[in-house]
């Protein structure tokens, strides 16, 4: 059985919320998404554009839009995208147009993005909901960005160091949540309870995007 979010007075619920989640590379931003799926937590999952390569058992269109660096500039010159950036290569970006289609039915949208990502929409979208995924602790990102990318490379010691830049920016989020090894399920309740609280708000969050 699905879980029911928002169930507050209607008329404070009925503004669909832009959820914004960001944390450094490695600390379980796909992972956490995949699992609110899985418990059917009833929001619109906006599909990041990225020009990077697909991974083993991703699917186009599903978990990434992959593009080619060309389709993505096209994108980007037609002012598609809500924010962009080229992150250790690669190009990332969430759609515009997915995320307004989203909201005009009143869905609460989800979104993933880098923690540069989540700076440009707080400057488009300051009413929309801002969740830092962090690691229990640097020794246990290392751990886990090892266990995907391999030993410590000068790519590596990149990754750290920009974690420990994304992390000083955590003033510019609403909430923190860390995400324990194997503890999928808690993250994703507790992100749950985020979303539902934000739905009782007396003063509701307004979205509106150019």
């Amino acid at each position: 059985m699905k879980k029911k979010i928002g169930a507050c007075i209607p008329s404070l619920s009925q503004y669909p919320l832009l959820v914004v989640v960001s944390g450094p590379s490695g600390v379980g931003k796909d992972a956490t998404l995949a699992k609110m799926k899985e418990t059917g937590i009833p929001l619109y999952y906006a599909i990041t554009a990225t020009t990077r390569p697909m991974r083993p058992g991703e699917k186009n269109d599903i978990d990434y839009h992959f593009l080619s660096e060309e389709q993505f500039q096209q994108l980007v010159k037609a002012k598609q995208f809500l924010e962009w950036a080229k992150v250790y290569g690669n190009y990332y970006g969430v759609l515009k147009k997915e995320i307004n289609e989203a909201l005009d039915k009143g869905k609460d949208v989800i979104v993933k993005v880098d923690v540069q990502g989540a700076t440009t929409i707080k400057r488009i979208a300051p009413d929309a909901v801002f969740i830092f995924l962090m690691p229990p602790s640097m020794q246990e990102l290392i751990h886990r960005l090892e266990r995907r990318h391999g030993k410590l490379d000068d790519d590596l010691n990149s990754r750290l160091s920009k974690a420990q830049e994304e992390i000083e920016a955590l003033p510019l989020f609403d909430y923190v949540v860390v995400t324990h090894k194997d503890k999928l399920d808690v993250t994703a309740t507790e992100i749950g309870s985020i979303i539902t609280s934000e739905k009782c708000r007396v003063q509701p969050r307004m979205i509106i995007l150019s």
